[in-house]
């Protein structure tokens, strides 16, 4: 490994950010942006209609509603570190697009409302967090206001996701008496000033609590408050062990009001400091380290018509060895061919930049036209399939309805691109010639249908249909499965990928199929491989 690969992997952090819808994380994203100076005013996420939108929302149901339901990369730079920062859908009807984006990260953020603690998303998303052991920071939000004490948040925390936390900033107060936080990282007190929406701000060091200074700048009561709630911490908080935060078992917490950018950057810096760097990944064969010198990396996510006017598709790519350079030919290994990729893209908030090189942990767009994949494994020369990426089954289903049957063509298009880029699935049943949809969060199908208008010009709308299940059915034994397929045509069919797919009407039909054909494998998710 080369000096400067060894170097520009250290200061490589790629995370994503993880909360229940308007628990503020598109605001805390913006105003990280705002740090690194990807962006020079943030878009005001609340009133959406009359202020710019949030810069990290492009498609324009996103823009409308003020909610994220696609994933975002950005890249910054802060502090000579290289931060690749994914933004995931809040939303609580996102899709499983989130999940695979957290297959790309090397640690998460995980915003909380102080009002409202831990809700069910945040439960969700942690739970494929925790498939791989990320390492998470927490960031409890919205302090200017009204909300829960701090003992009882990290109770919750504790409680409903099962993780250790370790507070390493304390609030002073709450809602109309908020006065700031203490950092009990680096014995700094940080003042609270309503209103003003500053980017940098540097604490006053603070060597000793029962220093006079705190009474004046704190009042006395708020003054003795925060030394009561120290003394406890210190006495009854875990302490801080960094082991135990990258092993995913310790949470550090940090409080602040991303709204008014006050918090924001103590949590930066220790993030920085602490969050790992990119590491080892997976494969079929054998463990990839990011110090290897031939490049190496998969696709986690496709998105079509980033920009309508070029009809485009961006597959995005995690560098996980290597180098990148431009024009570089690499194995493209499920179509066993060399392909050259000419024009990978950055993107810098809403802006997307030519990039010429890339090093493990960077994340770039390609440029697809139909002939990648998620979980599409590119390398110099071995043979290797990074695994972790799959296809969920989904939990709900609607049939397309098309208003003009001369549209058809156009309809399986733009339908076929939008399953590649994982955000629905398509189910044609083996009897009949129906188009049904598959979703893991409902407000997929709404999204779909106004994608299909905007971007394909098809008119359709879809109606409820009675599946509660889906299954990929697999079998060994051709016989069996050949005999299965006879007699249960009804309830079969194909994904986008040619994969049989049993529909089922009920969780008791579900069970009972797997009863009766014990032989045949119905598996709830699926790698590209």
């Amino acid at each position: 490994m080369s000096k400067q690969q060894d170097l520009e992997i250290a200061k490589r952090r790629t995370f994503g950010i993880i909360s229940h819808p308007d628990a503020g994380k598109t605001t805390l994203t913006e105003k990280l942006l705002l740090f690194g100076g990807a962006i020079n005013m943030a878009g005001a996420v609340k009133s959406r209609k009359i202020q710019r939108h949030a810069t990290s929302d492009w498609m324009a149901i996103e823009q409308e509603r003020g909610i994220s339901v696609t994933t975002s990369v950005m890249k910054f730079t802060y502090r000579d570190y290289e931060i690749n920062l994914l933004d995931t859908p809040g939303h609580q009807d996102f899709s499983e697009d989130t999940y695979r984006v957290l297959t790309a990260v090397d640690s998460a953020v995980m915003v909380i409302d102080s009002a409202k603690g831990v809700e069910t998303q945040t439960e969700k998303l942690m739970e494929v967090c925790r498939m791989r052991n990320t390492p998470i920071i927490t960031f409890i939000n919205k302090l200017d206001r009204e909300g829960q004490s701090p003992l009882d948040l990290m109770a919750d925390i504790e409680e409903k996701l099962q993780i250790e936390c370790t507070p390493l900033s304390w609030p002073i107060g709450m809602g109309k008496t908020f006065k700031g936080v203490y950092n009990l990282f680096h014995k700094t007190l940080h003042l609270f000033n309503p209103g003003q929406n500053i980017r940098e701000t540097k604490g006053i060091m603070i060597d000793d609590l029962n220093d006079p200074k705190v009474n004046e700048l704190l009042g006395q009561q708020a003054a003795d408050d925060l030394r009561e709630d120290i003394e406890l911490l210190e006495g009854a908080a875990n302490p801080f062990e960094y082991e135990h935060y990258l092993k995913a078992s310790q949470t550090p917490v940090f409080f602040g009001s991303a709204i008014n950018n006050f918090g924001v950057q103590e949590m930066l810096d220790c993030f920085i400091e602490m969050a790992p760097p990119p590491g080892p990944r997976e494969t079929l064969s054998r463990k990839v380290l990011p110090s290897e010198e031939d490049f190496s990396g998969f696709v986690f996510k496709i998105q079509a018509n980033m920009n309508p006017a070029h009809r485009d598709r961006i597959a995005f790519f995690r560098v996980c060895s290597g180098k990148f350079t431009r024009g570089m030919k690499v194995r493209h290994h499920r179509l066993g061919k060399e392909i050259t990729l000419a024009n990978a893209t950055i993107f810098m908030a809403q802006e997307r930049a030519h990039v010429d090189e890339a090093w493990p942990g960077d994340i770039i767009g390609l440029h697809n036209h139909g002939t990648i994949k998620i979980g599409d494994t590119f390398t110099l020369k071995e043979d290797l399939k990074f695994t972790g990426v799959p296809n969920f089954a989904p939990e709900h289903f609607r049939r397309v309805l098309l208003k003009d049957p001369l549209k058809m063509k156009q309809l399986q298009k733009g339908l076929l691109q939008l399953a590649e880029e994982g955000a629905i699935q398509v189910f044609r049943p083996i009897i009949g010639s129906d188009y049904i949809m598959g979703a893991v969060g409902v407000l997929q199908f709404e999204v779909t249908m106004a994608r299909l208008q905007n971007e394909y010009a098809v008119k359709a709308i879809y109606e409820h249909i009675d599946f509660q299940a889906a299954r990929w059915v697999k079998c060994e034994d051709k016989k069996a499965l050949a005999e299965f397929e006879r007699k249960n045509q009804a309830a079969l069919a194909v994904d986008s990928e040619g994969f049989l797919t049993y529909l089922a009407q009920s969780q008791w039909m579900l069970n009972y199929f797997m009863e009766k054909w014990p032989a045949i494998e119905f598996t709830k998710t699926r790698e590209n491989v």
